[in-house]
């Protein structure tokens, strides 16, 4: 098929004028329906991306067939069950699950700051009869992640204590609850980008990237025309696989001699380490200069710092956009991108993503300013089988507050049995700032599989943490683990820790930490002492 067809395919359905509505109409029926807050925002999105079709034929205008719309909730939502669920937190938007610093890094596996809250808050506005955890309480999650917990708890007036085995999360959780001097913090950014852009402007990058996006504009402009073909492909009007390699060989000439002309190194050390595997020369300086700039910074900002380029690195390695979140392989060239139903590109250059998430990180930070309260959080870097949670506190004031009152209890959520190398989905930042792994010490990694071995050890491994934490627990202690448990491991965890399951939840999840289209389901755990 034609592209110059592909515009007409939606205008030719004969639709009862009553059934077409505007966005904003559509987002107040649509969140009737779904009895969830459905914005416009979230259906110029579905037809951005070709999920419904635009029934008007003026191009500055956008009307949605309601019966369409209603279809494909119909066939693409969760059920109505778990909408309604209160664990499920569907009249949540997404820039409420990531509200603040809750986006200041990805990270795999993280939790909604709203599932902390539910258990945590004694007077969170949420459908529950039981209060569990009080204000200045101290909080415990022993597999600290990327420091939900411990922010949720600061904000509740809670203290917090954290602990992880990759120094990567201890350092992410800890800016994460840090006070800066955010003055301070925006000089020094705003410095760091006047080295970046001074080092750019000798090179030829700046002019590579304008004529190869100028190029890539006017071909994706004639041969992938935005929603008409991403509509189109939803209809199965077009093969996708097949007209977008087509195009792509048309494209990859272009592409090569734009290369060719300016010079630009597109080739990676497929045998060296992560950062030499995945980014291509230019990124490699870029990112190397800012790290060696940040190691001169005044160390009170150094870890924020290091944040804001792990996240621009990230962002830059050599992939497609539909692979950042699980890596495949090395790509140097041009390439049809399933995510955004067109041409795309490598990246050659940081620094729109370096400005993007330092401004990003800025405006997080002040606005979780003005909800912080003065208590104590902090995310020790250790084994949590063994590591004793007192003598590893660094302030002494903590301490005495430890020993004082003692925990109240644990929110965390353990790794899953073989699902992540929680090293490894941060190989790149322990590369560019040369911290020390230590993946032989992870509990349930994807590298030891999920056999019957791997189980039992999973299983006596959660246990220790468990027995670990218990001298500084208060003797009525409440515990609550969120765990996708398919292998039914938790009841044998609780009894070889000589404690008991007196209630399980069961949620779907619905909203995510970070955008993924795949539907699963967890519980949450309440432990207490076996009497």
């Amino acid at each position: 098929m034609k592209m110059t067809q592909v515009a007409h395919l939606s205008k030719n359905k004969k639709i009862n004028c009553n059934d077409f509505l505007t966005p904003k109409q559509a987002a107040t029926f649509a969140s009737e329906y779904l009895g969830k807050n459905v914005t416009s925002n979230n259906i110029i999105y579905l037809l951005n991306y070709g999920k419904i079709a635009n029934h008007s034929t003026n191009p500055k205008e956008n009307l949605i067939d309601k019966n369409e719309l209603k279809a494909y909730y119909d066939t693409s939502i969760k059920s109505k069950q778990d909408l309604a669920h209160p664990l499920s937190f569907a009249n949540f938007k997404e820039a409420q699950t990531t509200k603040h610093i809750h986006r200041l890094h990805p990270y795999k596996g993280k939790f909604i700051p709203q599932l902390v809250e539910y258990f945590l808050d004694s007077h969170a506005d949420f459908l529950k009869e039981d209060v569990f955890f009080h204000k200045n309480d101290i909080v415990l999650d022993p597999f600290c992640g990327s420091g939900t917990t411990l922010c949720v708890a600061n904000e509740l007036g809670m203290h917090a204590i954290g602990v992880d085995i990759s120094h990567f999360n201890t350092l992410l959780s800890n800016a994460k609850i840090k006070n800066y001097d955010l003055q301070a913090l925006a000089t020094q950014i705003n410095t760091l980008i006047k080295i970046l852009e001074n080092h750019i402007s000798q090179t030829k990058i700046i002019e590579f990237e304008n004529t190869l996006n100028t190029e890539l504009s006017l071909f994706n402009q004639k041969y992938f025309p935005n929603k008409d073909f991403k509509r189109a492909v939803a209809l199965k009007n077009i093969d996708e696989k097949t007209y977008s390699a087509q195009k792509l060989q048309e494209f990859l000439p272009i592409y090569e001699n734009l290369i060719k002309q300016f010079d630009i190194n597109i080739h990676t050390n497929t045998e060296g380490n992560f950062f030499e595997k995945w980014y291509f020369d230019s990124i490699k300086q870029e990112i190397l200069l800012l790290k060696n700039e940040i190691l001169k910074a005044d160390k009170d900002i150094q870890d924020i710092l290091m944040i804001i380029l792990s996240r621009t690195a990230r962002s830059c390695r050599a992939t497609t956009h539909s692979d950042l979140a699980t890596l495949t392989q090395p790509i140097n060239k041009a390439y049809y991108c399933s995510k955004h139903g067109r041409i795309c590109k490598p990246l050659f250059s940081v620094i729109k993503w370096f400005k993007s998430y330092s401004n990003d990180t800025l405006k997080r930070l002040k606005e979780f300013n003005a909800l912080k309260t003065n208590t104590f959080q902090i995310c020790l870097n250790g084994d949590s089988t063994n590591i004793n949670l007192k003598e590893n506190l660094q302030d002494g004031n903590f301490q005495s507050l430890l020993e004082k009152q003692k925990i109240a209890g644990i929110f965390s959520s353990p790794p899953y049995v073989g699902l992540i190398d929680y090293h490894e989905q941060h190989a790149y930042a322990y590369d560019i700032f040369d911290l020390k792994r230590k993946d032989e010490y992870e509990i349930g990694s994807l590298s030891e599989g999920q056999s019957k071995n791997a189980q039992e050890k999973y299983v006596n491994k959660i246990a220790d943490v468990l027995l670990n934490a218990k001298p500084f627990l208060k003797q009525d202690y409440n515990i609550f683990l969120v765990a996708n448990d398919k292998f039914n491991l938790y009841e044998k965890i609780a009894k070889k820790a000589n404690m008991q399951i007196i209630k399980r939840y069961d949620r779907a999840v619905i909203n995510r930490s970070e955008k993924d289209k795949n539907k699963y389901s967890e519980s949450i755990f309440h432990l207490k002492e076996l009497k």
